[in-house]
């Protein structure tokens, strides 16, 4: 379980890099969103949840709430950023005419 976990986020990790580098707005904004998600899920992971682990109750072991509380308060952080990104990117295209992150036009950009 460990390694299908590690081999998620390096994926994860990975294609959301790949995406950031790229030259289009909606790739960034989605590069973004997939690092956000590998960061989330290895917060979590931090928590070392197990199956038997209760979160409340009379229960020997307990799962600790800290990761799963800045998981919770990161999503919503991530949400609104995401949000707020889309927004300025739609703005950017409205503006420049074109969608790359530099604002370079299609027939610019041609040798």
């Amino acid at each position: 379980m460990e390694a299908l976990f590690a081999i998620t986020l390096g994926l994860l990790t990975a294609s959301g890099t790949y995406l950031l580098l790229r030259g289009r707005t909606f790739a960034v904004v989605l590069g973004l969103t997939l690092l956000s998600y590998a960061v989330n899920l290895f917060l979590f992971a931090m928590g070392r949840l197990a199956g038997e682990a209760a979160v409340l109750g009379r229960d020997v072991q307990y799962a600790d709430p800290v990761p799963q509380a800045l998981v919770l308060t990161a999503i919503v952080i991530g949400f609104a950023m995401t949000a707020f990104v889309v927004v300025l990117a739609l703005r950017g295209v409205s503006e420049l005419g074109s969608d790359h992150v530099d604002g370079r036009r299609e027939e610019d950009s041609a040798p």
